[in-house]
């Protein structure tokens, strides 16, 4: 079965990032597809290189980046979501004039329509988060 899968908050003031990961994960496990994982509203956070958590926590950026290069999933985040929170990948940046990214790696920047043809493709859409 292929998989769409949606994450609407944030990795730290939410479970819906934790639980996402999870999922995917053991959806991998059984052989199954994800076909693309969209992140939206403060979903985008998942995607900043710039997170620093507590030695003792987990990172939750690093999880879904080494997933996604384990696995070769496409992580995409929501264009508008990211430019509303302050997350751009180089060309963005560029295109804003700013001076930095903050992009993690595996990730990529992209429109709404990633999520349409997510759902076009996916046997089932799973949406984590409000």
């Amino acid at each position: 079965m292929k998989f769409g899968i949606m994450v609407n908050e944030g990795p730290y003031q939410h479970q819906a990032s934790d639980t996402a990961y999870q999922f995917a994960k053991a959806v991998l496990a059984k052989g199954h597809e994800v076909y693309r994982v969209f992140f939206y509203h403060d979903g985008v956070n998942n995607g900043t290189r710039l997170t620093v958590p507590p030695q003792d926590d987990r990172n939750i950026v690093t999880r879904w980046s080494e997933l996604a290069a384990k696995h070769n999933l496409d992580l995409v985040v929501c264009v508008a979501a990211a430019q509303r929170r302050g997350l751009l990948d180089e060309s963005e940046a560029k295109r804003h004039g700013r001076d930095a990214n903050n992009i993690a790696a595996g990730f990529r920047i992209s429109g709404l329509g990633q999520l349409v043809e997510a759902g076009i493709q996916a046997d089932r859409m799973v949406v984590f988060g409000d």
